[in-house]
């Protein structure tokens, strides 16, 4: 289980987070989800220990994680897989070698096994063969896939996905769902996504999450999100413009 308690964070004078407190239960798939800009990213690097909170506590399988040494957080961290929302492929690389990378840096697995594993995890999202195809040969829901193959290649706990949906168009974005769902179940993992995208969210979740003005205000079932009195939770999960949430328009 990680658990987060009453993290606060501010760049400056912005307050991005404002006591977040959250429970995310082993091998359930949560969504946060959240307006742009609303910290869900921020939220993120301080679970994967690459920001550190002003206060607050974030507790991955009962060890506090904020004031640990670089070594120790390195040891949690690779429990940790991450799936980029630009899939942040290495370019001079090829798809194996780009798959291979956590295995060779973070492992001692002999090259043949490392082989093997490559080709496990591309066959895992559907991409068997491609070993020596570079990056600018594949589409963008290629690359997400690739990308994600990486993350699980080094056999996470958890999986966090940024916006795992964006820039792709809607039959792969689906594709990525239902890889989301098969890697949950077949790999016994817990799944942590950040999206805007309310089909997503509602197709792939076992809870869902939404963060404003720094804070949880809302969290349930997808059916539970669906049917919520909260005005600020409905008026994101609806799209609606009229609301509490006010946006700036630029006037012209």
């Amino acid at each position: 289980m990680i658990r987060i308690v009453d993290l606060h964070k501010s760049f400056g004078e912005n307050n991005v987070l404002s006591g977040v407190n959250l429970e995310i239960k082993d091998r359930e798939t949560i969504t946060i989800i959240g307006g742009s800009g609303c910290g869900k990213s921020v939220l993120i690097k301080h679970i994967v220990g690459l920001l550190k909170p002003a206060s607050g506590n974030i507790f991955v399988d009962e060890t506090e994680i904020t004031g640990l040494n670089e070594k120790s957080l390195s040891e949690v961290q690779r429990n940790f897989g991450f799936l980029f929302q630009g899939a942040a492929l290495f370019d001079s690389l090829t798809v194996g070698d780009n798959v291979a990378f956590g295995l060779r840096n973070l492992t001692e697995m002999p090259a043949e096994k490392i082989s093997q594993k490559v080709k496990k995890c591309l066959s895992m999202i559907g991409l068997e063969g491609i070993e020596q195809m570079k990056p600018s040969e594949l589409s963008g829901g290629m690359k997400k896939r690739v990308a994600l193959a990486r993350a699980i290649a080094t056999d996470p706990k958890y999986i966090f996905y940024d916006e795992p949906t964006t820039g792709i168009d809607p039959i792969m974005a689906d594709v990525i769902n239902d890889l989301i769902i098969y890697l949950q179940k077949s790999l016994d993992i817990t799944s942590i996504v950040v999206t805007h995208d309310m089909t997503s969210a509602y197709k792939i979740s076992n809870r869902i999450a939404m963060l404003y003005d720094g804070k949880i205000i809302g969290i349930g079932t997808p059916d539970e999100i669906k049917k919520t009195e909260n005005q600020y939770v409905k008026q994101f999960t609806t799209g609606s413009s009229v609301g509490p949430i006010k946006m700036k328009v630029r006037e012209r």
